[in-house]
This record gives structure tokens, C-alpha cells and sequence, in this order.
């Protein structure tokens, strides 16, 4: 199959109410279960192999599992470099034969951001890839769940949103509106008048962070209002260890540890498809 480029699954999601889910990948196991769960569900999906797994794995070595995984599976998948500040790393990406980069200048001023990611778009138009950029800044850990509290001083602002991605024809936007990376103490709430807002006012597909353990009607409003692609990590994680701690007992008696890294891998493939179904509201448009 071939790779998933160009905006179109991106488009064709927020046209039927639903999103494309971006899972992150940090090794082996985790690229194998969200390519099967891709390959299960018949819905395009994006590896995501980004700056933070790269830490874990080494860049080099990520990029290939996924690039591969995703080459040779007979699923639509796309791979995706996710939260990127280093415009080297995402060269480096689009050159291996990624298919779309986030460029995270969220922690810039808004020049500052619009520059990056300018600069970001320019690179990746040269090698057909799209781009998502963020704009608002998320509360909680990308990798470790910490029971974080939303923030609301730093939700993105629909007015320059708009002066955004006008200014750096960026491709797709990640907003802030109350969403929290990992999972949280009490119920996320988004702030739907906002996200409706931020809809109206710029043309181009919007992206939620943070969106394990968000209630499913929350999903859904999210999608009526903009939003065609969900990243989701500490859903797939806390699966991962949960496979792990309840197989090591009975591995540790025969080294068995092909055993606990299949446990993990089809857990992964399990949650993710939960989350698949999630993405996809029976009447096929948001609440």
C-alpha cells in the first residue's frame, strides 16, 4: 500500500465528522500494534514517530520501523513527526519520507511561532508533505500522565488563529481549549464555544491534543466543531504496561520475553482500535 500523503484523509475525515487518530509509536511493538489495528479497522491512521519517542529509540532507528511499517502494510497509513521544534529534525524526517510534520512553536511568541513555522511549511512543501503547527499551549507531560490540570490562559485565541495560518499556510492547526496531554484527576472539560469559534474562523482542519480519557460526547462535539485529527498517546501507553505487569508473573518463570512484548503489542492494537470506533460517531457527524 502505498504511504499516505497529501491532505486528503485529513479533508475527507473532517467532511464525514470524524478525525483521523495519530497514535504515538515509541518502539517495535508499538509501531506493530497500531499498524494492525490500521490494517483491523480499514481506516487510515498516522504513526506517530516524533521528537519524544526519538529520545527512547534513536531517531534513525524510529524513523525506519515506522517508514516500513507503514510501506509494507496493506492498511492507509501515514507517518508523522510529532511535536517538533528543530527544523534540522524535521529535515531529517522529510527526507526519510515522512508524510506530514507538526512544527510545535506554541512556546514562541506569536512572530517567533509564525516564523518557524513558516519556515517549517517551506521545507515540507519540497517533498509533498503537509504540515500541522499549534498555536496555545497544553498543560500535562506528553509521555508521562501527571493528573494535570487544564489551563485556561493560554487557549488559543480564534482572531489569531486566523492571522496564523494566513501567515504561514500551514496546513492543519492544533488548538487549545482545554485539552490536557495525559490523563487527568477530574473530567476534561473543552470550551466548545471557543473550538466553534476557532472553526469559523480559519479554513483549515483542526488538531486536538490530549484527548485519552476525554469523554466520548466531548469527542464528538469536538469533531461537529473543526476538529479531523485526535492524537492519542497515554491510552496506548497505560494499555502497553497494563499487558506487561499481568504477563510478567508467569514470564519470569521461563525468561519468557517474547511473551510480554507480544502481550504489549496486542494490547496496543486493542486500545487503539477502541479509539478508532470512537473517532467515527454512529450517524458518521459529530453531536
Amino acid at each position: 500500500m502505498m504511504l499516505l500523503h497529501g491532505t486528503d484523509a485529513l479533508k475527507r475525515a473532517a467532511t464525514e465528522g470524524r478525525a483521523l487518530p495519530g497514535f504515538v509509536a515509541y518502539n517495535l511493538e508499538t509501531v506493530q500494534g497500531i499498524t494492525a489495528a490500521a490494517e483491523a479497522a480499514g481506516r487510515p491512521v498516522l504513526i506517530q514517530a516524533g521528537s519524544s519517542p526519538f529520545k527512547h529509540a534513536g531517531r534513525q532507528a524510529l524513523m525506519r520501523l515506522a517508514l516500513d511499517a507503514a510501506e509494507n502494510s496493506a492498511a492507509h497509513l501515514g507517518v508523522h513527526l510529532d511535536h517538533s521544534r528543530d527544523l534540522e529534525e524535521i529535515t531529517a524526517c522529510l527526507r526519510a519520507g515522512y508524510t506530514s510534520v507538526m512544527v510545535d512553536g506554541s512556546h514562541l511568541p506569536f512572530a517567533e511561532n509564525i516564523a518557524l513555522t513558516r519556515e517549517a511549511v517551506r521545507r515540507a512543501r519540497d517533498h509533498g508533505a503537509w504540515v500541522e503547527a499549534e498555536l496555545g499551549a497544553l498543560a500535562g507531560n506528553e509521555d508521562v500522565s501527571t493528573n494535570a490540570v487544564a489551563r485556561t490562559t493560554a487557549m488559543t485565541d480564534p482572531a489569531q488563529a486566523a492571522e496564523f495560518v494566513a501567515a504561514t499556510g500551514v496546513d492543519a492547526l492544533a488548538v487549545a481549549v482545554g485539552n490536557v496531554h495525559g490523563f487527568t484527576k477530574d473530567p476534561v472539560r473543552l470550551d466548545l464555544e471557543r473550538l466553534a469559534a476557532i472553526h469559523e474562523a480559519v479554513p483549515v482542519p483542526l488538531v486536538l491534543h490530549g484527548a485519552s480519557g476525554l469523554p466520548v460526547e466531548q469527542l464528538h462535539d469536538a469533531l461537529a466543531r473543526g476538529v479531523a485529527k485526535v492524537n492519542v498517546n497515554a491510552e496506548l501507553r497505560r494499555a502497553f504496561l497494563e499487558a506487561v505487569r499481568t504477563t510478567l508473573p508467569g514470564a519470569l518463570a521461563g525468561s519468557d520475553v517474547v511473551s510480554v512484548w507480544a502481550a504489549g503489542r496486542d494490547a496496543v492494537t486493542a486500545a487503539a482500535l477502541e479509539v478508532i470506533a470512537r473517532l467515527t460517531p454512529p450517524d458518521g457527524q459529530g453531536s
